[in-house]
């Protein structure tokens, strides 16, 4: 299955997940009064609505680049990102509310069992969709997908704290720590709201990719230092999964147009190889030392070297580099 398959599947089986729970819930919130379960309740809408946009902005950023977009459309899912965040903000603060006047007015709960036994089935479905969209949203580096994984993850968590203070108002006959329960359930969704707007304006503000891929790129330029004397300026940012990078490469300047494009080229495809997801450009520049060795030392040497690096890869691995 091709990553974009793989994404889209993903996003498919959320969005009905999430239509399940929030159904199950919606209906259990109206027989029991359970603010606490209604809270969940919300919390699984928006997870439909989320689910949703995401599956919209994984297919729209699956599409190649074209002449008004570049550099591909990687940022939908950026965009998806925010808004999730945007819009659990907005729950969270209708919940504490909610809770506020609740808590003013009073409260009458009954047949609490029932509204337990919905957060308990919820609790379980959220863990296994959760595990599968981190899982799916790793392998392709989607942080729509994360991001949908996270807000389910913090499902689990949310739901199980509810079940436990159905059973202790059930067992104390405490009504009134119902709506205080989801008064902490709606800080916890701000506070999640908030990592999530971060993680997006980060994509946004073209920040830095994660230091490990960037050592992972000097690290695979060092290896093939035969190729090439030196490389600067290195850039990168990140559109959706898609990871964009450049950076200026000096070769001999006694080397021909062709066989300087022939390196470039072959470590673009390496860059690519090793790193999911990569949009590599280089900019070649001539060695302008005063110390040059040599039209003979400098040219022969290196184009030597890089046709034998060529025959190696092609007996070790089958592929044209």
């Amino acid at each position: 299955m091709s990553r974009s398959s793989a994404k889209i599947k993903a996003a498919r089986l959320s969005i009905a997940t999430a239509t399940l729970l929030a159904l199950l819930k919606l209906v259990t919130s109206l027989f029991t009064g359970s603010l606490a379960v209604l809270s969940s309740a919300v919390d699984s809408l928006l997870d439909i609505l989320m689910s949703g946009i995401n599956y919209l902005a994984i297919r729209q950023a699956e599409q190649p680049a074209d002449d008004n977009h570049p550099f591909g459309h990687g940022k939908y899912e950026t965009l998806a990102t925010l808004f999730q965040a945007s819009a659990i903000i907005l729950s969270g603060g209708w919940l504490i509310y909610e809770s506020t006047q609740r808590l003013m007015s009073g409260v009458s709960l009954n047949r609490l069992g029932e509204g337990a036994g919905a957060l308990a089935i919820s609790a379980v479905a959220s863990y296994g969709i959760s595990r599968h969209l981190r899982k799916v949203g790793k392998e392709t580096d989607s942080s729509a997908l994360q991001a949908d994984a996270l807000h389910f993850s913090m499902d689990v968590y949310t739901n199980l704290a509810l079940l436990g203070g159905l059973i202790v108002i059930s067992l104390a006959d405490l009504p009134w720590l119902d709506p205080i329960l989801s008064l902490l359930v709606a800080c916890y969704i701000l506070f999640e709201a908030l990592r999530l707007g971060r993680h997006g304006l980060r994509d946004v503000l073209d920040e830095e990719l994660p230091e490990p891929i960037r050592d992972q790129i000097t690290e695979l330029l060092d290896k093939h230092r035969e190729l090439h004397l030196d490389y600067h300026n290195l850039r990168t940012r990140r559109a959706g999964s898609q990871k964009i990078m450049d950076f200026h490469l000096t070769v001999c300047k006694h080397l021909s147009v062709q066989q300087a494009h022939s390196i470039a080229d072959h470590l673009e495809k390496q860059i690519q190889r090793e790193i999911d997801g990569s949009d590599v450009t280089i900019h070649i520049e001539p060695c302008l030392r005063e110390g040059c060795p040599g039209h003979d030392l400098c040219t022969e040497e290196k184009t030597r070297l890089f046709e034998d690096h060529q025959k190696n890869e092609k007996k070790e691995g089958g592929e044209e580099p």
